[in-house]
């Protein structure tokens, strides 16, 4: 759980399980395009991979054009905030008079809303969701609209592949957080620069795995090896399942070839 979620669920009211909420958001809402400035805006991992899906750029390209790169506090992943337009409202780029630009693979933080969900880690390793209701004053979504509870809503906005993908991320930082914790060890410049290869430039992570060999070196079957250097959002899984290895020393998904015998 990062800062900032830890600051959200303390100034928001937890949704019980089933709790029921009303809302709707489209061009018919009095307040429509009012959530689209000054946003404090991370972008996953995999937000990242879905909004170039639209833009069609590189990921470096599209860091270069919409993101600051930045150090997740205390632990020192890297992490994307999306980086408003120098405008007077500091509108988010994507944002147009009839909406969303990206809507289809718009972040997760905007399908969320107005949600806002957390996880960490179970005493039994187990994730453990929380969600909270965002009531703010200039959102009249809540006047009308359809009823939903959190799972339902979340189904609706397509959440499903952005919730897990997520989990993964969120679950890194907290691993490594104990990690650090315990051994003292923290993230080099080395190690920094390859999780952003591996986290949020799965374009050029494939290249290098391509021509380094690394997976050879893995217990890996030739179609999961296929499957890395062509789809990025499997390059992507494969990222999180190296950097666990890598940086910690073990994972539930990958291990090295044992010796030949």
């Amino acid at each position: 759980m990062t800062d900032s979620s830890a600051q959200f669920l303390s100034e928001h009211q937890e949704l019980a399980p089933g709790e029921s909420f009303r809302f709707a958001c489209h061009p018919g809402v009095s307040c429509f395009g009012a959530c689209y400035s000054a946003l404090d805006l991370m972008l996953t991992p995999y937000d990242a991979l879905r909004l170039r899906h639209t833009t069609g750029q590189s990921a470096r390209e599209f860091i270069q054009l919409f993101a600051n790169l930045l150090a997740m506090p205390g632990v020192g992943l890297p992490m994307l905030h999306m980086r408003m337009q120098a405008d007077s409202r500091h509108h988010c780029p994507f944002a147009r008079d009839t909406g969303c630009a990206v809507y289809q693979d718009r972040p997760s933080a905007c399908r969320t809303y107005p949600l806002g969900r957390a996880t960490q880690r179970g005493p039994g390793g187990e994730v453990v969701e929380r969600v909270f209701m965002a009531r703010e004053a200039h959102c009249h979504g809540f006047e009308a609209g359809t009823d939903f509870d959190a799972q339902a809503w979340m189904h609706d906005q397509g959440l499903e592949p952005y919730n897990e993908a997520n989990d993964r991320y969120m679950a890194l930082a907290e691993d490594l957080r104990s990690f650090e914790a315990l051994t003292g060890q923290h993230l080099g410049q080395k190690q920094t620069g390859m999780a952003g290869l591996a986290l949020y430039q799965p374009d050029e992570f494939q290249p290098f795995l391509a021509q380094s060999g690394l997976m050879d070196r893995l217990d890996m079957t030739e179609a999961r090896k296929n499957d890395v250097l062509h789809d990025e959002a499997a390059c992507l899984t494969f990222g999180y399942d190296w950097l666990e290895l890598s940086l910690m020393g073990h994972t539930e998904h990958l291990r090295p070839k044992g010796p030949k015998g």
